[in-house]
């Protein structure tokens, strides 16, 4: 009798697994597989058929938590690997930790069907509905996936790093923080900004402060009735005067072009690069007071006007005649 029972509870576990309930809701007539259990719990049997139940079952049992455990302990052996890897590469912080928690998730995952594979039950479904979950996760969020590769590439490439002062995205500000999503900086109003990192990777990066040294680039322009050596001789004494700018490479100041109001000089000293804005403002204030101390001008866009009549029209007749047409 206890074999038969046996036999029967053994027939059962197998269905309480995979025993569908939207099919059980349509066909009520369907036997209910925890009933049955029931039924035979409620029979008569010996202590002697319940511990053949338990040994049938304690070694698949046994072995989901071996294989549980000493996964577990597999992962974190692989997450600190990982760590000591980043920190060996010096690659970003914020990078590093989060490589460890994807890594973590992904083989603990897999620990958990490798136990529910112990227990006889079957995770090939399971394996892909995962599969599917993470392909319709992945296709979401396609743009943030974007962002993390291109935070993935500032991290290793380094087209710039935390406190350089770089303009990209229209935007200038000095780098505070490079997260896997978005890139901190700050402008120099001391306004934070946030950029996807997509953003920065698909545009052009100019790095301000990457290099030591830094030119200064100014247009200068004269009147055509000023003299050109006594400006030209100015702006040399201006930027002779002026401490920060850098002696090698040499500054220059030349004659650039004739426009239709002025004739253009270009002034391209060389100065640090932390100096650039206060030399830069400097400088323009110091030429602005030379011309004005020596009497220069600096022109305003200017155009001649003729204007010609024949016969008796006169010029106010022309004047009134422009005056109305505009």
């Amino acid at each position: 009798m206890n074999d038969v029972i046996f036999n029967r509870i053994s027939a059962l576990f197998p269905l309480l697994a995979v025993q569908d309930a939207a099919a059980e809701a349509a066909d009520p007539g369907q036997p209910d597989v925890l009933q049955q259990l029931r039924e035979l719990l409620g029979a008569d049997f010996s202590r002697e058929m319940l511990l053949r139940v338990v040994t049938h079952w304690l070694p698949s049992i046994a072995a989901a938590v071996a294989v549980f455990l000493f996964g577990r302990l597999l992962v974190r052996l692989a997450v600190r690997m990982i760590d000591q890897a980043s920190r060996r590469a010096r690659m970003d912080e914020t990078l590093a930790k989060f490589l460890g928690n994807f890594a973590s998730i992904i083989l603990q995952l897999v620990v958990c069907i490798a136990a529910l594979s112990c227990l006889g039950i079957d995770t090939t479904s399971l394996s892909a509905v995962l599969v599917a979950s993470g392909f319709a996760i992945g296709m979401a969020l396609q743009g943030s996936l974007g962002n993390v590769a291109s935070g993935v590439l500032l991290v290793f490439f380094r087209p710039f790093r935390v406190g350089d002062t770089i303009e990209v995205a229209g935007v200038t500000g000095r780098v505070v923080e490079i997260q896997i999503f978005n890139t901190m900086l700050l402008s120099p109003d001391n306004v934070r900004i946030i950029l996807p990192n997509a953003s920065i990777t698909g545009g052009t990066i100019r790095n301000l402060s990457a290099e030591p040294n830094r030119r200064i680039d100014l247009v200068i322009g004269c009147s055509y009735n000023d003299p050109l050596r006594e400006v030209r001789r100015m702006l040399e004494q201006i930027v002779a005067a002026e401490p920060r700018i850098l002696a090698d490479p040499a500054p220059v100041i030349a004659v650039s072009e004739l426009a239709e109001s002025s004739v253009n000089f270009v002034v391209r000293p060389w100065v640090r690069s932390a100096d650039f804005h206060a030399v830069r403002f400097s400088l323009t204030e110091q030429i602005k007071l030379g011309f004005d101390d020596r009497g220069l001008t600096i022109p305003f866009p200017s155009r001649d006007v003729f204007i010609h009549h024949s016969g008796t029209e006169s010029a106010s007749t022309l004047f009134e005649a422009a005056a109305s047409a505009a």
